[in-house]
């Protein structure tokens, strides 16, 4: 492999060396993302770290996201470029890259994130000290807006740049059951995991709480304290479709807790776990989902008797009462203060 750092180890002990500083792949995936992705893919080629593969897969964007790729990969040529006639889903463009890749260890990069310098070190770096068993090492992450902005801290930090909360590391099953608590796009992974569970479930709308469900019952996770990557917020994410009545999100959501269900082992799990349908199939009422909200109530029910006021969601599922316009309308004012906030940022 040719590094796209070109940072090579040009010595006789090369080959050691690399098994010293083993490879990573970057596979970054893009879909309309014009106006972000040569900040990211610059920023793994600014990279300190010596042996780095990039793989970059548009999935038919319609914009010109691929000319601007393209454009990179010309000053670029080590970089490996896969340009899809159509858009294929975000797990299945990810495991093509993943087909290719040779590293060692992998990041998922989406093109609208920025690596930090000395990211790619800092992590090889922790990853090699850690034993097997661990699949995934995360950090802290900046929040930026699409101008660039910083607006905030995925754990806020204190004066030493350190999260001011105690950050779940080891066996993390349970905390994956109860919350999003990992910034997914600062995941570095261990190749070989992916290839043991077949890389992302591509009859998946979307890909970490399943891949977290699907790891972190039978290997570790490993927090690094410091802020190394840049997420970017965007209308559009995916995150904020979910609101949406022809969202498609909440059915791979359906889909991911059944297995969840299927891995959970204590009381205390399944406890957990229920919390967390609890909440999902509020989200279904609110994007007038009803029969999904029913088949999460089902889900429910394997681990426990809905309480009150999930009955009487589930009784309004059942008489499919129309919310979703008026949960929007209470979204936009309860988020009104932030737009006034982002606005101010970006003049």
């Amino acid at each position: 492999m040719q590094s796209i750092t070109g940072k090579e180890n040009n010595l006789p002990m090369t080959p050691f060396l690399n098994q010293l500083r083993p490879w990573v792949s970057v596979i970054c995936t893009s879909y309309n993302h014009e106006a972000f992705v040569t900040d990211a893919l610059h920023s793994v080629v600014a990279q300190c770290y010596p042996n780095i593969e990039l793989i970059v897969i548009d999935n038919a964007s319609t914009d010109s996201t691929a000319d601007r790729i393209q454009a990179f990969v010309q000053q670029h040529p080590a970089v490996v470029f896969i340009r899809n006639a159509e858009n294929i889903g975000l797990c299945r463009a990810f495991n093509q890259g993943l087909k290719l890749a040779g590293g060692r260890y992998v990041i998922d990069l989406s093109a609208d994130d920025v690596l930090l310098p000395g990211r790619i070190a800092r992590q090889v770096a922790f990853f090699e000290r850690l034993p097997e068993s661990y699949a995934v090492v995360f950090t802290n992450a900046g929040y930026i807006n699409p101008a660039g902005r910083l607006l905030g801290y995925h754990y806020p930090i204190n004066e030493k740049g350190q999260a001011r909360q105690k950050v779940p590391s080891g066996n993390v099953f349970r905390h994956v059951l109860e919350s999003y608590f990992i910034c997914t796009p600062t995941m570095m992974i261990r190749k070989e995991v992916l290839d043991a569970i077949g890389g992302y479930d591509e009859t998946l709308w979307f890909e970490d709480f399943d891949f977290w469900i699907r790891t972190s019952r039978h290997y570790q996770y490993a927090y690094l304290d410091e802020v190394l990557t840049h997420k970017r917020h965007l209308d559009d994410s995916l995150s904020r479709q979910v609101i949406r009545s022809d969202n498609r999100i909440l059915h791979s959501t359906l889909q991911v807790c059944y297995k969840a269900f299927d891995h959970c082992e204590t009381p205390d799990e399944y406890r957990t776990l229920a919390r967390r349908v609890r909440r999902f199939l509020r989200k279904c009422f609110y994007a007038e989902q009803f029969d999904l909200a029913l088949q999460f109530g089902k889900l429910l029910q394997y681990m426990e008797e809905p309480d009150p006021i999930t009955a009487a969601i589930l009784l309004l599922c059942r008489l499919r009462v129309p919310v979703n316009g008026a949960y929007r309308r209470y979204i936009q004012c309860r988020n009104y203060p932030r737009l006034l906030r982002l606005k101010a940022n970006l003049t």
